[in-house]
């Protein structure tokens, strides 16, 4: 795997710089491992009323929770903590920056490894790593 020289530094959400020399990697020249289950949710304060995650490596907008008509903040840290990762629905992508890939892979604009998409009852669930998009 990489080793994490894609992501910049500081990373948002109060992720430590031995945070980032850990698991960088994810993010870069990766298409299928993750960072560990349930990491991020020390890493992630409170959100405000409005949360826009950016790409870690070059900066683009990715992932807005919540958005208006959509699930409460609540409900996404809900889904978000069951799964182990952040998990955003359909209306939560900004689709211009965010590409679905073989596999399920989700990768940004600019390339950075994401996470998956693992649909479920509900439709396409992106089940991305923190830092990735900790931008």
């Amino acid at each position: 795997c990489g080793d994490g020289s894609c992501v910049k530094r500081p990373a948002a959400f109060n992720i430590e710089p031995a945070d980032v020399d850990k698991y960088a990697w994810v993010c870069c020249d990766n298409k299928d491992l993750a960072e560990p289950s349930g990491w991020w949710r020390s890493r992630l304060p409170s959100l405000g009323t409005q949360t826009v995650f950016y790409d870690a490596a070059c900066g683009l907008p990715l992932f807005v929770v919540p958005v208006e008509g959509g699930r409460s903040l609540e409900d996404f840290l809900k889904e978000s903590r069951s799964h182990g990762w952040p998990s955003f629905r359909d209306g939560e992508v900004v689709t211009a920056n965010v590409i679905s890939a073989s596999g399920g892979e989700i990768v940004s604009g600019c390339g950075t490894h994401l996470g998956h998409d693992l649909p479920d009852k509900r439709g396409a669930r992106y089940c991305i790593n923190l830092l990735c998009i900790a931008g």
